[in-house]
């Protein structure tokens, strides 16, 4: 029987995470999907200046790194910065700063583009909105949005656990320490994404693969 309390705090998870979180992307049945999204974010930000919120351990930090002209990746973890640090980028393109992704406090405007890697299935229905304009706000008018998430897939997802009222969804995940969390994850439909992007955003493309999805934009 696990003893461990349940913990809430998003951020410990993954800071508790961080050296075992690539772990996740060693599953055999998902490998044709993470090539067609390295392949599909190496395209779509080529010669970007990217701001990259929510990097973790830097696992598509390395990707992105091999065609954009300059990223700043971004987390409010220090030790799964430190994992991202330690990677090797060859072009030397990559700086690291902590930030809290809802306010991206002391992070300058003006990136050509912006890049979240599942983060936004982390972030609660009801502050979506202002996760978005606060996003947008460092991104030129014109530059480019990339979302990359997971779909649930019944039978290899973690199960979904608790329903809260507004409509969030959550997984109970059990660390190797034993440690076991509440962690908020929702799987967004693509018409829900638009509805919410409507006015905010052009040239959507939403793309639906078996195990993730990909969305690209331009911000106004």
């Amino acid at each position: 029987m696990n003893t461990h309390p349940v913990n809430t705090n998003l951020a410990e998870y993954y800071a508790k995470r961080a050296q075992e979180y690539e772990r996740v992307y060693d599953k055999p049945e998902r490998q044709p999907d993470l090539g067609r999204l390295k392949q599909a974010l190496k395209a779509a930000l080529r010669n970007e200046t990217v701001l990259e919120i929510a990097c973790g351990t830097g696992y598509w930090t390395h990707c992105l790194a091999e065609t954009a002209a300059a990223i700043l990746a971004t987390d409010i973890n220090g030790p799964v910065i430190d994992v991202a640090k330690a990677k090797r980028y060859p072009r030397d393109n990559v700086d690291f700063a902590i930030a809290d992704c809802y306010t991206l406090a002391g992070i300058n405007d003006g990136f050509s583009a912006a890049f979240g890697g599942f983060i936004w299935s982390h972030v609660p229905l009801e502050k979506l909105p202002s996760f978005l304009e606060t996003l947008h706000a460092k991104v030129k008018t014109g530059g480019k949005i990339v979302f990359i998430d997971n779909a649930y897939v019944a039978g290899n997802s973690t199960p979904v656990s608790r329903t809260d009222e507004i409509g969030n969804t959550y997984q109970r995940r059990v660390l190797q320490d034993g440690s076991a969390h509440l962690v908020l994850k929702n799987f967004p439909a693509e018409a829900q994404i638009r509805s919410l992007l409507e006015g905010k955003a052009a040239q959507i493309a939403f793309t639906q693969l078996p195990y993730y999805w990909y969305l690209v934009y331009t911000v106004g």
